[in-house]
């Protein structure tokens, strides 16, 4: 992990957020092996958030991190990348909850963990993400009663074992075969479907890239023009990932 701050200039997001920001991503990061002794113990601490155009699409990542034996916190873009493509560092990479992060940050001799809206003042080297037209996924019209059809995926690294897999069936009421009330997919291994204030969802989760990593394919249809609605309940069924172990990577928008 890097020993110090990097002085990189903050870089904004493009759009405004105009509902309230959701929490802070944490992540503990374990000692490399050779140094574990006989427990694993945390080395440091990882606090992220995704910035978002206006159709929730991944637009960039902020990042911070903090180890006792460092400067203060410093922020990497290229370390929030090898999280998420080094074998050696996902292996160490634990998702987190911000009451477990500061239980650790409190252990680790750091004190109490500041509030996110000073963790966001240490978020100075942004990595901005490619960004591209929607690609056409499925019928362009939505059904008869919805104005709008929306597809989404949301990438993760690392692996789901299998109690995570039958965790997220019993969370999400699916049953043995992979399906909720409607068939899933093919391929997907779970799924799960919700209606809210009239717009409905419907996902599923399945492995992608010959088995590398795992995708939550979201299908939104739109009946009101809340938006609050669609952003905070994509956030939440990554949330649900992340507490499976699992690291969001972007959210690609398909339709």
């Amino acid at each position: 992990m890097p020993a110090g701050p990097l002085r990189a200039a903050p870089v904004t997001t493009l759009v405004e957020a105009t509902e309230p920001r959701p929490p802070l991503d944490y992540y503990l990061v374990l000692a490399k092996p050779g140094d574990r002794g006989p427990a694993a113990g945390v080395e440091g601490i990882v606090v992220e958030e995704f910035t978002r155009h206006a159709d929730f699409s991944t637009a960039g990542l902020d990042s911070a991190g903090w180890t006792p034996s460092g400067d203060g916190w410093w922020s990497s873009a290229s370390f929030s990348r090898s999280m998420r493509t080094d074998r050696e560092a996902l292996a160490r990479l634990v998702p987190s909850s911000r009451r477990d992060a500061d239980s650790a940050y409190r252990q680790l001799g750091g004190g109490q963990l500041p509030s996110e809206a000073v963790l966001r003042t240490y978020f100075r080297d942004h990595q901005p993400f490619a960004s591209a037209p929607p690609l056409r996924l499925g019928p362009a019209q939505p059904p008869t009663g919805f104005h709008e059809r929306r597809v989404y995926r949301v990438l993760f690294a690392k692996d789901l074992r299998a109690d995570q897999v039958e965790s997220l069936r019993t969370l999400w009421r699916t049953t043995g075969d992979g399906a909720p009330a409607d068939p899933r997919s093919p391929g997907a291994v779970v799924a799960g479907c919700l209606d809210e204030d009239g717009d409905r969802f419907a996902w599923d989760v399945r492995r992608v890239g010959s088995g590398l990593a795992w995708c939550l394919d979201v299908t939104v249809l739109l009946r009101t023009k809340a938006s609050g609605t669609l952003g905070s309940t994509l956030h939440n069924l990554t949330t649900v990932m992340r507490q499976h172990g699992l690291i969001p990577v972007t959210t690609e928008r398909f339709s």
